[in-house]
């Protein structure tokens, strides 16, 4: 819900923040994106990858750049601007959640940890 509150204030399609999403969570792990990559993390076809890229880079949210591993791939990447805005209106849920979480002992946290893997295993198997 939150999401799509995201979504719906910055003219946005429901994909295109899952795609950003996609996107930040790769970099954050220091991966790069390919159009490839991105469509398969979003079950999306070729087409469908590129208007969401077009749509995000026309909002200068993203860019296309050259790989830095391999100089032939071309990559989609975050632009500052993007991560700005995502965290100006995730940041305080984040926050909470986070203020929240060190409520718990290690314990506790482990069972919460099962239940969302458990919750996220479910809903991804039957799509």
């Amino acid at each position: 819900m939150h999401s799509a509150r995201f979504a719906h204030r910055n003219d946005m399609h429901p994909t295109d923040v899952r795609a950003l999403i996609a996107l930040m969570d790769a970099r954050r792990a220091g991966e790069e994106t390919t159009a490839g990559r991105l469509g398969r993390t979003l079950g999306l076809n070729s087409a469908g990858t590129t208007a969401v890229i077009d749509r995000l880079e026309r909002a200068g949210h993203v860019r296309r750049v050259r790989g830095r591993a391999d100089r032939r791939q071309v990559v989609v990447e975050v632009d500052e601007r993007a991560v700005a805005l995502g965290q100006r209106f995730f940041g305080p849920l984040i926050g909470q959640t986070v203020e929240l979480l060190r409520g718990y002992d290690e314990r506790e946290l482990s069972a919460i940890r099962d239940f969302l893997n458990g919750v996220h295993r479910a809903a991804t198997e039957g799509t």
